[in-house]
């Protein structure tokens, strides 16, 4: 009976770790092939963005692309990509982004550490921003 329990112990241990490793794989983001500052994501750019795209994308040049990188594909070991599924709206509302810029963010899903508040900006750079970087998005299919 004791063979047997640890027969069920040994299967279930086994399910757990290997669970554990295919699971958690999707949590985090391995960039070892890159060099710092290189870009994370490669960023499909659309041929037209909008009025108010085309104002974030350079309120976003001037206050974030220095850590986020060119059209916010990240760059290693500095900043990461808003051009990545983590991003899209039902993760990430646009009200997260308002309260990033205003509030900062503590590191939750990346290894770049805290992101400090943004000082300088309304709310509609903000909007802009975003508009920005939804226009991105969508391009690269995660809208």
């Amino acid at each position: 009976m004791k063979s047997i329990y640890n027969g069920v112990l040994l299967c279930l241990l086994t399910v757990a770790a290997a669970s554990f490793f295919v699971f958690s794989k999707n949590t985090t983001i391995t960039t070892t092939e890159l060099k710092v500052g290189e870009p994370i994501e490669s960023v499909l750019v659309p041929d037209q963005i909008s009025e108010i795209g085309l104002l974030g994308k350079n309120i976003f040049e001037l206050k974030c692309q220095s850590c986020h990188g060119i059209n916010a594909a990240g760059r290693h070991e500095i900043g990461p990509p808003l051009v990545h599924k983590i991003y899209e709206p039902s993760h990430h509302s646009d009200q997260s982004f308002y309260r990033a810029v205003a509030l900062g963010v503590k590191s939750h899903h990346w290894p770049f550490g805290n992101m400090a508040a943004v000082e300088g900006l309304t709310k509609g750079d903000v909007k802009a921003i975003i508009s920005y970087v939804r226009e991105l998005q969508r391009e690269n299919g995660i809208l």
